[in-house]
């Protein structure tokens, strides 16, 4: 899916929901081995380049989010929604995917 925000820091999620880029993934192994495509993994590290206000509460009140703009996460292996804006492939989760956040 093509989205067309003319840069991914011009997207605004809603609710708990965070925008992260994958961390590029390495094409060759630790042993000099070109590897294929097909025997990739997909990558579970990036960074949130954008982050939604937090999720409401049945009280009314705004849970604020544990990410923030910026910070390198760990996030489930099947987590988001890919889509791509301009040339530059980009994930929606929600906040509740990400496991933990690199310091």
């Amino acid at each position: 899916m093509t989205i067309s925000a003319s840069s991914a820091t011009q997207l605004k999620p809603l609710g708990d929901r965070i925008v992260v880029r994958p961390k590029e993934q390495e094409d060759m192994s630790s042993g000099g081995i070109v590897l294929p495509d097909t025997a990739l993994e997909r990558q579970q590290e990036g960074e949130v380049v954008a982050a939604g206000p937090g999720r409401v509460l049945n009280n009314g009140k705004r849970l604020e989010m544990e990410v923030a703009v910026g910070d390198r996460v760990i996030y489930s292996r099947y987590a988001g929604t890919e889509f791509q804006v301009e040339d530059e492939e980009l994930l929606i989760m929600g906040a509740n995917d990400v496991l933990a956040k690199l310091t």
